[in-house]
């Protein structure tokens, strides 16, 4: 069998509990709007996915007062997590030393006008390797076509469009990308088809998508469109963060299919 798309998992982190959260509510200095708030600590669903042999999930602290959380997590399943939010090059390493397979990196390789820095990327890659390094371009679209990178919790766009240009210049620093697309993030309204097609039309290096996942269908649908080439984030939708769409067993057994 050919390459094919796998579920990966993840554990949103926010003040400290699990959520899943509507991620374009994070831009306003309103209230965040919460899909799910877990009663279960970071730890039982690093177990979970540890007891069902997921690899490669994200877990994303979505602000401060996450660090604890996200410690537990990765001490739980150590090596079979990446670790994402407010990572930069000084702190990068202890994360790594926590249990984090890879760090994801956005804001912190930007200038406040959104300007990409290559100095700091090309001082990431020194400092741990680019084998584990994640590159998060997750985005917005623009209302001509096409998608900006967003950064500081997906309030920003910045001057960065996820072209095949884009993947192309960057693939030689990381291991992975992740790309959320913030618009449909949270919304359980389906995928961002056009968007994970113009990833899977790219190859290189491995790439999640997550943004608006409603069904075990998607699965299918981003195996499809990408060529078993993008694998995909469930989160709101699925009945292991209070959602009645998406049963994560299934996604497990989706993932057994294609080993």
């Amino acid at each position: 069998m050919g390459v094919m798309t796998k579920f990966r998992p993840c554990i949103d982190l926010h003040e400290g509990r699990v959520k899943q959260i509507v991620g374009g509510s994070l831009e306003g200095g309103g209230a965040v709007r919460e899909n799910f708030v877990s009663d279960r600590p970071a730890g039982y669903f690093a177990q979970r996915y540890c007891v069902d042999g997921l690899e490669g999930g994200h877990v994303i602290m979505l602000g401060p007062g996450n660090e604890s959380a996200a410690r537990e997590a990765l001490g739980t399943y150590p090596g079979g997590l990446q670790i994402g939010g407010g990572i930069t090059a000084d702190n990068a390493q202890a994360w790594l030393e926590a249990g984090a397979s890879h760090v994801i990196v956005t804001s912190y390789l930007f200038d406040r006008a959104g300007r990409l820095q290559r100095d700091l990327l090309e001082r990431l890659v020194g400092t741990l390797g680019k084998e584990r390094l994640v590159l998060d371009l997750s985005c917005r679209a623009l209302p001509g076509g096409g998608w900006s990178v967003a950064m500081d919790r997906w309030k920003t766009l910045t001057e960065l469009k996820v072209t095949p240009a884009t993947l192309d210049a960057l693939a030689g620093s990381c291991a992975e990308f992740l790309v959320h697309a913030a618009d449909v993030e949270g919304k359980c309204r389906g995928i961002d088809a056009d968007l994970v097609a113009t990833l899977g039309g790219w190859s290189g290096i491995p790439i999640t998508y997550a943004g608006g996942a409603r069904s075990i269908e998607d699965l299918e649908a981003v195996d499809r469109l990408s060529g078993g080439s993008v694998d995909l984030t469930i989160g709101s939708a699925l009945d292991l963060f209070g959602g009645a769409l998406v049963e994560y067993e299934a996604c497990v057994a989706f993932n057994r299919r294609g080993s």
